[in-house]
């Protein structure tokens, strides 16, 4: 890698996004459709494509996913989390019967087979986590009645994949069920011992960062922050629920703090974020899936909207709660983008990655642009 052309490309990038944040700012919209846009734009097949800045930039997103999921985290409890999430598991059922039934039967339409209908109800099923909590920080909806029901939404959708993804990967790769149903298991009671003991250690944090200077508070809480997501990542579950997790963990002063110095942080690297998926795709590759692509991001936003709907109704919101809980969870994005990466892997389709960017990109737009005017 060049470094001085990855620095200039970057330089450019950061620069355009600037501009388009503040006409987004202007005219009151959301940054997130146009830093897709963006990313496109620059992507390989795109009008000014980049060739070095790439691995920059997909670190950058990561750290972006990272920074959005542990300060979401720092608005909520333990305690909070986990009474929402029992009083909740029920719409996680209706929210996974509702959201993986079109995936797997365009998946069989399509003829991939039933690994293959697997991989694309995962890709329908889950919703993207960096997406919805950047809105709802952007839109000021953290304290809304619907947002802990949309979180618990979330974090039932990562422990469901956190099961799912290491026996879909064993099950490609040709191997028996069995490991990866015992490595499932292993990340879901990870999970729920965060969960369990994630106030005694955020006691621990908070006494050993109480007293240092911001410098040295910013500098633990990255590296935590990093760690965490790794570790999760490696157990199979998703960095950004060990992100979340982290951030429950952390009350008090030392979160009043953290919520002062990684404000610019993350809204950097999650504008990286953004473009990262759109560098990723080819325009020309979405030509000839734009037909499936579109029927299956309908019927996928028609699904979401009716189970977070009906979840929302459940639990006693009023109806304009019902609808911001019903388009807020209609995103898609992350791990959609890595189901798909590991169906290619496996040779179930070459136009499985090409379709399910398509999709992504019209849920993540569409539904960005939905959960904006709906007051």
């Amino acid at each position: 890698m060049r470094i001085d052309i990855a620095l200039i490309e970057l330089g450019v990038i950061m620069l355009t996004l600037a501009v388009l944040g503040r006409g987004a700012a202007r005219f009151g919209l959301p940054t997130i459709p146009l830093f897709l846009v963006a990313g496109l734009f620059f992507s390989n097949g795109g009008i000014v494509p980049v060739s070095e800045a790439g691995p920059f930039i997909e670190i950058g997103a990561s750290l972006g996913v990272i920074f959005l999921l542990f300060m979401l985290g720092l608005e909520y409890t333990p305690q909070e989390l986990n009474q929402s999430m029992r009083t909740n598991a029920r719409a996680g059922i209706v929210d996974a019967l509702f959201n993986a039934a079109p995936g797997v039967a365009a998946g069989l339409i399509l003829g991939w087979g039933g690994l293959g209908a697997a991989v694309l109800g995962g890709v329908t099923y889950i919703s993207s986590s960096g997406i919805i909590a950047k809105l709802l920080t952007d839109l000021g909806r953290l304290g809304n009645r619907e947002t802990p029901l949309i979180l618990s939404i979330l974090v039932i959708e990562d422990i469901v994949m956190a099961v799912f993804l290491p026996i879909l990967a064993v099950l490609l790769s040709g191997g028996s069920a069995t490991s990866g149903i015992v490595s499932g298991t292993i990340a879901v009671l990870i999970v729920f011992g965060v969960l369990r003991f994630s106030t005694h250690v955020g006691h621990i944090i908070n006494r050993l960062a109480a007293k240092s200077s911001d410098e040295l508070i910013l500098i633990t809480l990255l590296g935590l922050a990093t760690l965490v997501a790794g570790l999760a990542e490696y157990m199979h579950i998703s960095y950004a629920i060990g992100a979340f997790l982290l951030g429950i963990a952390i009350s008090g002063q030392v979160a009043e703090r953290a919520r002062e110095m990684l404000v610019p942080l993350r809204d950097a690297f999650a504008a990286l974020f953004f473009v990262y998926f759109g560098l990723e795709v080819d325009p020309a590759s979405l030509v000839g899936v734009a037909v499936p692509a579109v029927l299956l991001a309908v019927v996928g936003a028609g699904t979401k909207m009716a189970s977070g709907w009906l979840s929302a109704q459940s639990a006693g919101l009023s109806k304009k709660g019902s609808m911001r809980t019903a388009l807020t969870l209609i995103p898609r994005g992350e791990f959609s983008i890595v189901l798909a990466g590991i169906g290619v892997a496996s040779g179930i389709n070459k136009d499985l990655s090409s379709m399910v960017v398509a999709y992504v990109l019209i849920l993540a737009v569409g539904g960005s642009l939905a959960v904006k005017f709906v007051k």
